[in-house]
This record gives structure tokens, C-alpha cells and sequence, in this order.
């Protein structure tokens, strides 16, 4: 259980950090801030999605 929950907490983490680096990399480019949370926005969701498929793809590999 620790183990899941350590794993959950770091993945958030790369996520977040994704998020506050291409929020910082739009702004820095000239975006304006509504543009660079909508860019930092995605940039979360596409981390979680795709630990999301990670994960989804390692329990169908491990179940076979």
C-alpha cells in the first residue's frame, strides 16, 4: 500500500513540475497567463494520461 501511495505522490509530482515548466516556458515565450495555465494545463493532463497508459499497460502485461 505505501508503495502504491509513494508512487501516486511522485507521479503527481513529474506532473506538476511538467506543468510549472511549460507554464514558465509559455510566459517566457510571450503568452499571456490565461494562455500559459491553459498550456501548463495540458501539459498535467498529459503527464497523468499517460501514466495513466503506463499503468493500464504493464497490468495487461503482468495479467498474462
Amino acid at each position: 500500500m505505501s508503495i502504491t501511495l509513494l508512487t501516486i505522490a511522485l507521479v503527481l509530482l513529474v506532473a506538476l513540475l511538467a506543468a510549472a515548466g511549460a507554464g514558465q516556458l509559455a510566459r517566457m515565450d510571450g503568452a499571456s497567463y490565461p494562455t500559459a495555465i491553459r498550456r501548463a494545463a495540458a501539459a498535467f493532463a498529459a503527464v497523468l494520461t499517460l501514466a495513466a497508459l503506463a499503468t493500464g499497460t504493464l497490468a495487461t502485461l503482468a495479467g498474462k
